[in-house]
């Protein structure tokens, strides 16, 4: 099937790059990827289908981390939750069977509360063909994981502890200058570089980006309850608390305080810590107890206006940055990933240009249609569950009972979880 026809246009191409794009010197491959993450190497992994229909691709991942810290990712406290379609995904990248199974947790419910009040919303998989809405596991095996199977790809070359200094996308495609020298050529670039994407900036896209004042806390702790494989998340006056259940009596207490407060708990003794964890989330679980070191986050959301222009696409966190309340923005990132790769690889092997305008915009097309409802959804979930107005207090208590006695909503949001 022909690629559909896209009215969106792009970008302009920024001018004034100061980039020679006539020096000799330049290391030319098919495609270049500026960041290591997990969306930069899941896409890059994805292209190694492309040895399967004719010539690798020749890739070139840019990453300013050095090669260690990406192939032993040291423990940052986030737990993510998978959705089938990220599992199948990372089964498709030959990825999930070099993650620990012991350190895989099922998440079979979960159930959303407001405040003191006891009512809880509940979301399962009843009715559907899976045993459990998704999968927690730890965010460090999986990029560990990533980085695994694509390290030795055929074709790629792994440029780490390298920083970029200059960069242009261009109908002549795309040129990138490092600061020890080197300079790269591609016809397509991909942005992977966080919400914060250096990549974005420098191809003029501009993007919403609310920087939210507060952080989140991620602590895994010990507990005396059962979780019963339930993630309960509470919008609470002031602070939001998740619990993301793990193996055995464990599992990840989750804060969104102001981030001065965030601060003071992270300086807390493990005693101490524990013991405020416990009353924060109101003895749920029983005692619990620090497992290890508390990491927290600063909370910022991006929408890019644009995933895609000339000759560059953008994938992960560089095209949304999504709250984290609904959990998921690891998956959308790795859904843009995958979806890109697989146009690429179908560009080569039908001896198509990699990075025409059409391909572009149906990759952008694509995941903007994928990505927009989970995006306003999302932040309107936060806007209406923390307002501490009392007529905002009202509606999110009557929201949460209204969605409770609609079935097919619940069901739908089931079904999404389930899904995507």
């Amino acid at each position: 099937m022909d690629d559909p026809p896209c009215h969106a246009a792009f970008p302009p191409a920024p001018s004034g790059s100061g980039i020679d794009k006539e020096s000799g010197g330049v290391m030319d491959y098919d495609v270049v990827v500026v960041g290591g993450g997990p969306a930069g190497l899941a896409f890059a992994r994805g292209l190694a289908r492309a040895s399967q229909r004719g010539r690798p691709l020749k890739v070139a991942i840019v990453e300013r981390q050095p090669r260690e810290a990406l192939a032993q990712p040291a423990f940052d406290g986030r737990e993510i939750a998978l959705t089938h379609r990220s599992i199948d995904t990372l089964k498709a990248l030959s990825a999930w069977e070099h993650i620990p199974q012991n350190e895989v947790a099922p998440l079979r419910e979960a159930r959303v509360l407001n405040g003191a009040s006891p009512f809880a919303l509940a979301f399962d998989p009843r009715g559907g063909v899976h045993d459990r809405l998704g999968t927690l596991v730890p965010n460090h095996l999986i990029r560990r994981a990533l980085f695994e199977v694509t390290a030795r790809q055929e074709g790629l070359d792994l440029l780490t502890g390298a920083s970029i200094t200059a960069l242009v996308a261009d109908d002549s495609g795309a040129h990138v200058v490092l600061a020890d020298g080197r300079r790269l050529a591609a016809p397509l670039l991909v942005g992977a570089d966080s919400r914060f994407s250096f990549v974005r900036e420098q191809l003029g896209i501009p993007a919403q980006i609310n920087r939210t004042g507060r952080s989140m806390l991620c602590c895994r702790v010990h507990h005396e309850a059962n979780h019963d494989s339930i993630a309960t998340e509470w919008f609470d006056h002031g602070e939001t608390k998740a619990i993301l259940p793990l193996n055995g009596r464990m599992a990840s207490a989750v804060l969104t305080l102001a981030s001065e407060e965030i601060d003071r708990l992270c300086a807390m003794d493990p005693a101490t810590l524990g013991a405020e964890l416990t009353r924060r989330f109101d003895g749920r679980l029983g005692q619990m107890r620090v497992a290890q070191a508390p990491h927290a986050y600063p909370l910022a959301t991006t929408w890019s206006r644009h995933f895609a222009s000339t000759s560059a696409a953008l994938i992960g966190d560089a095209a949304v940055g999504m709250h984290p309340v609904t959990a998921h923005g690891f998956n959308l990132g790795l859904r843009s990933a995958a979806s890109l790769a697989a146009l690429v690889v179908r560009a080569h092997g039908l001896g198509r240009p990699l990075a025409s305008p059409l391909l572009l915009r149906r990759y952008e097309a694509g995941q903007r249609l994928a990505a927009r409802p989970l995006y306003d959804g999302t932040n309107l979930l936060v806007n209406l569950f923390t307002a501490e107005t009392p007529p905002a207090r009202l509606a999110r208590s009557a929201s949460l009972r209204l969605a409770a006695r609609l079935p097919g909503l619940r069901g739908g949001v089931s079904r999404l979880l389930l899904q995507r």
